[in-house]
């Protein structure tokens, strides 16, 4: 079961990814339509950026390990790491409780 405040903490960081894409269209994107970015490609920005942040992570961690990085870096980074994961698995959830409430739809 997903908590209230990871799914609002999700729901906001998606939102805010998709105001950025649509913000960024400008002019050539309005000659292409609204379709120019889905929520296929709203889900994969925030899938690489989950990525991106684990990679980082363990970059620290390496880094650390070698005497090359702060401890307070680590944590730091780390954080951010499960911050992004714990997006992913909240909006995930919710897609697959939607999946399940169309399911479950007479027709």
């Amino acid at each position: 079961m997903v908590a209230p405040f990871a799914a609002a903490k999700a729901y906001a960081a998606i939102q805010a990814q998709a105001s950025s894409l649509t913000g960024n269209l400008g002019a050539s994107g309005a000659a292409h339509g609204a379709d120019a970015h889905g929520f296929s490609d709203i889900l994969k920005t925030a899938m690489n950026d989950a990525m991106q942040t684990s990679k980082t992570a363990e970059q620290q961690m390496v880094a650390n390990v070698q005497g090359k990085a702060d401890l307070v870096d680590v944590a730091t980074a780390i954080s951010s790491a499960q911050a992004s994961l714990q997006t992913v698995i909240a909006v995930r959830d919710q897609v697959i409780a939607a999946y399940q409430q169309i399911m479950a739809m007479p027709i």
